[in-house]
């Protein structure tokens, strides 16, 4: 059974930092890319940070290039988000996801951990 697991979420001040975690099981790990996506109220899904299978590149969005890390510890099967210097407009719902691109895409989400915070 594929399991998408987030945690870390909570409720902050502007100025501080959070480390989302995504513990994933039932299926192989090291050969998805990961990626941290996340919906505010009222506005649709974003992509904010991507980690490939291979070479561990990384992307960042705009909004949070500079603040937030992703990395991947292939040994747990986890991949992190290290956010730093959070600001209001970054509270929303955060959603790990695994994809597999080939002969079959597969695709995979956790269920989401609320981030909050305040000014």
């Amino acid at each position: 059974q594929v399991q998408l697991v987030e945690s870390g979420g909570g409720l902050v001040q502007a100025g501080g930092s959070l480390r989302l975690s995504c513990a994933a099981s039932g299926f192989t790990f090291d050969d998805y890319a990961l990626a941290w996506f996340r919906q505010a109220p009222g506005k649709e899904r974003e992509g904010i940070s991507c980690i490939a299978a291979n070479d561990d590149s990384t992307w960042y969005a705009d909004s949070v290039k500079g603040r937030f890390t992703i990395f991947r510890d292939n040994a747990k099967n986890t991949v992190y988000l290290q956010m730093n210097s959070l600001k209001p407009e970054d509270t929303a719902v955060y959603y790990c996801n695994a994809v597999i691109q080939g002969v079959t895409r597969r695709e995979y989400w956790g269920q989401g951990t609320q981030v909050t915070v305040s000014s």
